[in-house]
């Protein structure tokens, strides 16, 4: 076994590649088992589990956007026509053989033997204190877990023994939420409170997802002491200004509580955002390509407020915020007045308002899509870096570009919105903390730097914001937190995870085709009506055949 194990770990660091260094690995045929049966090869091994976290192109992103493109955040964006696969899976018409869902099956489960690989290896070694590293292959384990028990439901669970007796094709009678508590738990018991390499996680970030993973069951209890841990005795903090988590000052900062790692440069970089490569203005201040992952006029609307600064929690999409939709850059438009949350314009992308000091978006010219596409009239802004930070540009040989900004799998914010949803739905109810974590989080935005006009002599926008002067009640609490991550954490990838844990996909996503319909009209017209099978994903039928139908299909497949 330790012979054959040697041999696979060997071909896996030789193909994954993911840094410089691995240049100077001798071939397979001449690896000899003392390379890799130590700490250093240990380390090389768990650093191409990292690189499984960066995902593997468009299809299957690292920042989960095309998720958005199934909810009321994002539309799929660029041409209806351009990924054929992810339009008919906005316009919920799935199918079990879609490119989109055995992309994701592949790239966790691959994350999940590259873990595996580490686990096994350590268990090899003998005589070296190795828990710290076995702790963090765990976590990585359980991330991958998390991932695809959220999308599909009933997933198999591959174990170190499994990967070792090459028994992948393991049945998947239901849920594996015990094994991702497991490793999570391990994680936490092994790792220091601290890392020197960024983007690793230490005891403080296992503690995070392991409350994240009790939220999930509505384990609220359980989940509201480990955040309170957290937030209290934790190294994490908001940062000042919300738009820096999204630039270069934002990258493992104190709001990051775990990021997956992206660095770039001025040429086509592969540790760069792949994932995220085709969500760029099309043409544009830089060139480049290709319009995808374009925000909801729903999205929009929910950032109005009223004079008193509050969200516009049952009536913000009763009318629109004004939108160029059906209007060329060369004919006049008349922008929105009514007052607005600042952080509208640090997620989304509108005509007249400065996009990320690139100049004034100028509507239309900058948008791939037609009028007649299922797109609209809006771009992504926290995805695309900001002019002056050459470190975060790499671009590619036909426009493509490949972003270093990291992927804030979970911020601090994040955190804070999670705490105040277990405060106000555990047994006793605590709705005095959930208001202070909610305001915690509008008061940064309050006191923030709005986005200003280009000449920087105003406000771009009539910009009034307020923290809650109280939570009358649970069932208002409850709707101000559900709103309050929509507009902190809009376009980062969240969206369809927090409609599925609350229950109302069917309801919001139904709710959502009549009111997109007012600025798309068409919208109806190609999509499908939801149905509540769609709250899982369907095994991917490779999956499926691969596995010797011992794996079987989610219902209503």
């Amino acid at each position: 076994m330790k012979n054959r194990l040697t041999v696979f770990i060997a071909s896996l660091i030789l193909f994954i590649g993911c840094s410089d260094d691995f240049t100077s690995i001798i071939p397979v045929g001449f690896l000899p088992d003392e390379a890799l049966q130590n700490e250093e090869g240990v380390d090389l091994l768990l650093t191409g589990a990292y690189a499984r976290l960066n995902g593997g192109g468009f299809d299957q992103p690292a920042d989960n956007w095309w998720l958005d493109a199934i909810t009321d955040d994002a539309h799929k964006g660029s041409t209806d026509g351009d990924q054929s696969a992810l339009f008919e899976i906005e316009m919920l018409r799935w199918e079990t053989s879609n490119g989109y869902f055995r992309a994701k099956w592949q790239i966790h489960y691959g994350g999940m033997n590259r873990a595996n690989a580490v686990i096994a290896l350590i268990g090899n070694i003998e005589g070296a204190d190795l828990n710290g590293k076995l702790a963090e292959a765990r976590f990585l384990r359980a991330y991958h877990n998390f991932q695809v028990q959220r999308m599909f439901g009933n997933v198999p669970y591959i174990s170190e023994e499994n990967y070792i007796n090459t028994e992948f094709n393991q049945p998947n009678p239901g849920p594996i939420w015990d094994q991702i508590e497991a490793d999570y738990q391990f994680a936490i018991d092994n790792l220091p409170d601290s890392q020197e390499s960024p983007g690793r996680p230490n005891s403080w970030t296992a503690k995070a997802f392991l409350a994240k993973v009790l939220l999930q069951q509505s384990k609220w209890d359980e989940a509201f002491t480990i955040f309170q841990d957290v937030i209290s005795n934790g190294p994490y903090d908001l940062l000042p200004e919300f738009v820096d988590n999204f630039r270069l000052a934002g990258d493992n900062s104190t709001e990051s509580v775990f990021a997956i790692q992206f660095a770039a440069n001025d040429a086509n970089s592969p540790q760069g955002n792949s994932g995220g490569t085709l969500n760029f203005p099309n043409g544009g201040p830089f060139n480049s390509c290709c319009g995808f992952y374009q925000p909801t006029q729903d999205l929009v609307n929910a950032f109005k407020t009223g004079v008193d600064g509050l969200p516009l929690l049952d009536t913000f999409n009763q009318t629109d915020v004004v939108n160029d939709y059906g209007i060329n850059s060369d004919e006049s438009f008349a922008p929105h007045t009514g007052p607005l949350d600042p952080r509208l314009d640090y997620t989304v992308g509108r005509r007249g308002i400065d996009y990320n000091a690139w100049g004034t978006m100028p509507g239309k010219e900058w948008i791939r899509a037609g009028f007649a596409d299922i797109s609209g009239p809006y771009l992504s802004k926290k995805n695309i870096y900001h002019n002056g930070e050459a470190e975060n540009q790499g671009t590619g040989s036909w426009g493509q570009q490949f972003s270093g900004i990291n992927y804030h799998v979970m911020r601090f914010s994040d955190l804070l919105l999670m705490a105040a949803e277990a405060a106000v739905e555990k047994s006793s109810p605590d709705l005095t903390l959930a208001l202070e974590y909610v305001n915690r989080v509008r008061n940064r935005a309050k006191n923030m730097t709005y986005v200003s006009n280009e000449d920087g002599t105003a406000n771009a926008a009539n910009y009034v914001i307020e923290p809650y002067g109280t939570f009358a009640d649970q069932a208002f609490a409850r709707k101000a937190i559900r709103h309050e991550r929509r507009l902190e954490l809009g376009m980062e990838g969240h969206r369809l995870y927090d409609l599925r844990r609350w229950g109302i996909s069917q309801t919001i996503i139904e709710a959502y085709l009549v009111n997109e319909a007012r600025t798309i009209g068409n919208i109806e017209d190609k999509k499908s009506p939801y149905q509540t099978h769609y709250d899982l994903f369907p095994i991917p039928l490779r999956a499926i055949d691969e596995s010797g139908n011992i794996l079987e299909q989610n219902s209503g497949y």
